[in-house]
């Protein structure tokens, strides 16, 4: 739960900024958070899941 919070964030963050320079205008953006949306209530949400938390278990087992 925690990490998939702070993935959210992050991405609200990017969009935001990406929003505000210029990068991609609030249509586009609107229609992205859209399509997360309604592909979070498919089938295909659980097997995304897995995938994130396992890039962010490599991520975390990463020793310097």
């Amino acid at each position: 739960m925690a990490i998939s919070l702070s993935v959210v964030l992050l991405l609200a963050i990017i969009l935001v900024v990406m929003i505000r320079a210029g990068s991609i205008k609030a249509g586009p953006a609107i229609v992205a958070v859209l399509f997360g949306f309604f592909l979070a209530s498919t089938g295909m949400a659980p097997s995304i899941q897995r995938f994130l938390d396992s890039i962010a278990q490599s991520i975390n087992s990463i020793s310097f």
